[in-house]
């Protein structure tokens, strides 16, 4: 907490924003504003309410010392940029940028929030690093009502998902995080900016595509569906490579690369992984100002899986996706707060896998035990029965309160509807 204090300029908000980041590293089940107060002592959840929604702090600045720090824990030259999307699964519509659109959280439509993120990955560990909330453009862009109601800033507009990404890859360029490449899925690789972007900046990128794009080949004579140039390739032509260690051992998969273009200082390829017991089929363009062997593009493109991790470490580690915040600046807060929560986990992690005196009899600390040694050790907080017992008659007043207002509500429905 000392990385951020300085964004804090009262003494207050700086004391709870500790004790809610120590909250979200608890192990309270559900991180809300109501259980992280009770775990903090407090007599009720109004000063962590007030630390998300009115208290006078920058997330934007503590978003950028966050990634500072983890770049002085884990920043690598050859480090890679990962780019994703992740969905917050809301009822109601109040919930700013909410809607009904396709989640992968869910893997169907929904009504949810969409996020998109960005993470470092390098040799020494992985976190996100920063992050932007997706705003539809018909149904939130569009409505000046809603925008104002949610609390989104008069220079907010609509951006699609690889121009906010685009957006965080310039923002990590600018303050000098180190790294090689950049990786993303067919949202991202479909876009042609963003292509553009990472070219003109020198930067690499392995971004997966559609099987229905085309590419040239034969010196750009020939434009060809990228999944019929698939069947063309013989099978002595496919490499046995690992793409990274998964769950249940490392992810081998079989690799074809295909050169479909080649100029001064740049290097253009599409890079084909084929699941060995299914045959199933990924396509990725890739570019580089230099060339690189097969394995650092199959490196690259497995690093996309790292992400998918750290969005289910942060749900069910850090309560990322605990909030109970409607407004813009609620959602920034907590997120921003969540991350640097996973940062936490993360540096004591890597600081961990370098002690020399590893016992090679077990695994490395996960940040799932690295949490669990902490509540241990560090963050017990014993609290008297009487404390409990205040915050169980408070939680069933509040409820007895709001339930009778929704009661009342809904007889003065019932009441208009019959007098029209």
């Amino acid at each position: 907490m000392t990385r951020v204090a300085g964004r804090f300029v009262r003494a207050e908000p700086r004391r709870t924003a500790g004790q809610f980041v120590e909250g979200l590293l608890s192990g309270v089940e559900r991180k809300t504003c109501w259980s992280l107060a009770e775990r903090a002592g407090h007599a009720d959840p109004q000063a962590m309410q007030r630390l998300l929604r009115t208290a006078v702090w920058d997330a934007d600045a503590v978003r950028d010392d966050v990634r500072d720090w983890l770049v002085e824990q884990l920043g690598q030259p050859d480090a890679v940029l990962v780019v994703d999307e992740t969905g917050f699964l809301k009822k109601g519509v109040c919930s700013v940028g909410v809607q009904r659109q396709y989640t992968g959280t869910a893997g169907r439509v929904e009504n949810s929030q969409v996020g998109v993120f960005l993470a470092y990955v390098s040799p020494a560990g992985r976190a996100m690093i920063d992050r932007r909330l997706y705003l539809p453009e018909i149904s939130w862009c569009d409505r000046p009502d809603r925008l104002i109601a949610a609390g989104v800033p008069d220079d907010v507009r609509f951006a699609t998902k690889p121009a906010l990404a685009r957006q965080m890859i310039a923002a990590a360029l600018d303050a000098g995080v180190p790294f090689g490449w950049v990786t993303g899925d067919e949202v991202y690789g479909a876009d042609p900016g963003l292509r553009d972007d990472l070219e003109h900046r020198g930067i690499g990128y392995v971004l997966a595509v559609g099987c229905d794009r085309r590419v040239a080949i034969n010196d750009g004579r020939t434009l060809i569906r990228v999944d019929d140039l698939a069947e063309r390739i013989p099978t002595r032509e496919w490499q046995l490579h690992s793409c990274g260690p998964g769950a249940k051992g490392h992810r081998d998969y079989l690799w074809a690369w295909i050169t479909t273009a080649t100029s001064r200082g740049a290097y253009r390829w599409l890079l084909i992984r084929r699941n060995r017991s299914t045959g199933e089929l990924a396509f990725y363009l890739c570019w580089s100002p230099r060339p690189v062997p097969l394995h650092t593009l199959v490196t690259v493109a497995g690093s996309r899986w790292s992400i998918e991790e750290l969005f289910q470490t942060g749900k069910g580690q850090v309560g990322l996706d605990h909030y109970q915040v409607r407004g813009w600046t609620g959602w920034h807060r907590h997120v921003t707060l969540a991350m640097l929560a996973l940062a936490v986990l993360t540096i004591l992690a890597a600081a961990a896998a370098q002690q020399p005196d590893h016992d090679p009899q077990l695994i490395a600390l996960t940040v799932a035990e690295i949490r669990r040694l902490l509540n241990a050790f560090v963050l017990a907080a014993p609290l008297p029965p009487g404390h409990t017992l205040h915050w169980s008659i408070w939680r069933r007043t509040s409820q007895a309160r709001a339930r009778r207002s929704h009661y009342q509500r809904r007889l003065d429905h019932q009441a208009s509807r019959k007098i029209k």
